[in-house]
């Protein structure tokens, strides 16, 4: 569907990004496409610029250097930035006001104290337990079957719920969502890699894949204990973070040669199950100020406890079968509407002179985790507004309808740096400054094993997405690991792991998490918590794959 009358600002001759655009020196040109990067950081980490500002300066300074030195026209520039707007809508902002308003229900009615109760007896009473369980296995599996920020959004808002303080809540999200991108949203990113990457097989990536994220998966409970409790909680709840991570791992491990697709979501149910039977026959150690306790008159009832879970375990079943179901989502995935986008598509091409597929802009509705959150968050209004437990909740359905122009009022901020974020991604992706710093590495030669996973991981750092990633370097690992003489699949799986571990430091990520716990402009302070573990994590999987690829793992990777 292309608009027959074009502003003249979108009449551009054609234009192919260039990885030497700059001196013709690839390094050269990779250190200028990095400068939008360095803008955003440096003015939120250091000159405690609010994030919108950073977002909309990195944004000029990118679309300057698009136009001055790569040499993109003016008009294809701006469009490009239109285009970032347009994927920032939808689906992104689309899916947080939908999590965020389902949230608020359980706010708004009164039922988010009896959620928090439900935890607490899960949990033994330790908000350390509670929040391990929260921010590691269900965010997975929330992630596993949805993705694109709704994750994220619902487990801050969930953690907040019960009791945990802002930063923690936004940190532990954040981190403990890393490991489970790679294989979010019904595995997408994978998809995306193989297909990108010369026409690989999917479930060898995945399987590749899995052979790493065990082994994060293992350690990353005791990660998040430590972030929130420090060395006390890992000594006192060691065991629990031990069965999560090892059930969760073993998910990753075998899930991949059932259906790679559903890996984040076995293993997160897996590690679900096991920490639930666990708790079931353990105590912990809890310290006073981690206790929580439910008076008994708060206790709830069957009913109460079956409203209280009913937005969070609706919307997992609402998504999955969406999902799940083929033919359901066959169905729904035919309504998307492909939009060439005006100005661009035609005139973006490839380096060997085709036109690029990068400007076709898909508008999803029916097939958008954001819609069947949206209808979640419909059927839990009219739920809650006719059942009071007693008369315990009395709220109305107007009432509870009326948190959604409230929630998007609240939301308007992160709306815009969003917003802003999507079209910086998009200006630099089309002009050829993220493809410059990814050519820029992948000059190393057989070290390039060991950088391998930091182009997934600057992909998703700029795009805020795991599929994104591949889109942008898939072709380059496989181009790469060619002329180097290793094995593609390897590379092609650590740029999906490493997009994954992006997720922590991107910048629309943070927007999301921190908006989420109702703390909107603390970014800068969520991102230097947050960057040691993605960077930690990050030269962890660089080990692994430059390990992997001399063929020192002998039999232990696939064939």
């Amino acid at each position: 569907m292309v608009p027959t009358a074009l502003p003249a600002l979108a009449l551009a001759a054609s234009f192919t990004p260039s990885t030497t655009a700059v001196g013709g020196n690839v390094f050269l040109t990779a250190i200028v496409g990095l400068l939008p990067l360095v803008a955003f950081f440096a003015l939120m980490g250091a000159f405690k610029v609010p994030t919108h500002w950073c977002s909309i300066i990195a944004l000029v300074v990118s679309m300057v250097l698009a136009v001055a030195c790569f040499h993109m026209p003016v008009g294809m520039t701006a469009l490009s930035a239109t285009q970032g707007l347009a994927m920032g809508f939808v689906p992104i902002i689309y899916i947080i006001i939908a999590a965020v308003w389902l949230y608020n229900l359980t706010e708004v009615s009164g039922r988010s104290q009896d959620l928090k109760a439900v935890f607490n007896a899960i949990g033994k009473g330790d908000m350390r337990a509670q929040a391990l369980i929260v921010s590691f296995s269900f965010c997975g599996l929330l992630e596993g079957l949805a993705g694109f920020g709704a994750p994220v959004a619902i487990t801050a808002a969930m953690l907040i719920t019960l009791g945990l303080p802002k930063m923690k809540a936004a940190l532990v999200t954040i981190v403990g969502n890393a490991i489970y991108v790679g294989f979010g949203a019904m595995a997408i990113p994978v998809t995306t890699a193989a297909k990108l990457g010369g026409g690989q097989d999917p479930a060898a990536i995945g399987s590749f894949m899995s052979h790493f994220t065990w082994i994060i998966c293992v350690l990353m409970p005791f990660i998040l204990l430590s972030i929130l409790d420090g060395a006390r909680a890992v000594r006192q709840l060691w065991p629990l973070a031990l069965v999560a991570g090892v059930a969760t791992g073993a998910g990753h491990f075998i899930a991949p040669s059932i259906s790679y697709e559903l890996t984040s979501v076995m293993a997160a149910l897996l590690g679900l199950a096991a920490s639930y039977l666990f708790l079931l026959v353990w105590t912990p150690t809890t310290p006073t100020e981690f206790h929580t306790e439910t008076a008994e008159a708060d206790k709830p009832d069957r009913e109460r406890v079956i409203l209280a879970l009913a937005p969070y375990v609706l919307v997992v079943v609402i998504i999955a079968v969406t999902k799940l179901w083929k033919g359901l989502n066959a169905a729904l995935e035919a309504t998307d509407v492909k939009i060439p986008w005006p100005g661009i598509y035609g005139n973006l091409l490839t380096s060997d002179g085709k036109a690029s597929t990068s400007p076709i802009y898909t508008l999803q509705i029916l097939s958008n985790p954001g819609t069947w959150i949206f209808l979640t968050a419909i059927i839990i209004a009219f739920l809650y507004a006719s059942r009071s437990s007693g008369g315990r909740f009395q709220v109305s359905a107007g009432r509870l309808f009326s948190a959604l122009p409230e929630t998007i009022y609240n939301l308007r901020l992160s709306i815009l740096t969003i917003a802003m974020v999507m079209a910086l991604a998009y200006v630099m992706n089309f002009s050829g400054q993220t493809t410059a710093i990814g050519a820029a590495l992948a000059t190393t030669g057989a070290a390039f094993a060991f950088l391998s996973p930091i182009l997934g991981w600057v992909g998703t750092a700029v795009a805020g997405s795991a599929t994104s990633a591949g889109a942008l370097f898939a072709n380059l690992q496989v181009t790469a690991a060619q002329g180097a003489g290793l094995d593609p699949r390897i590379l092609l799986a650590a740029n999906t792991v490493g997009a994954g571990l992006g997720k922590i430091v991107s910048p629309q990520n943070l927007a999301v998490v921190t908006t989420a716990v109702q703390a909107p402009g603390t970014d800068s302070e969520v991102l230097k918590k947050a960057a040691p573990y993605s960077i930690g994590l990050l030269l962890l999987l660089c080990a692994l794959v430059f390990v992997a690829s001399q063929g020192w793992l002998g039999a232990y990777m696939p064939a």
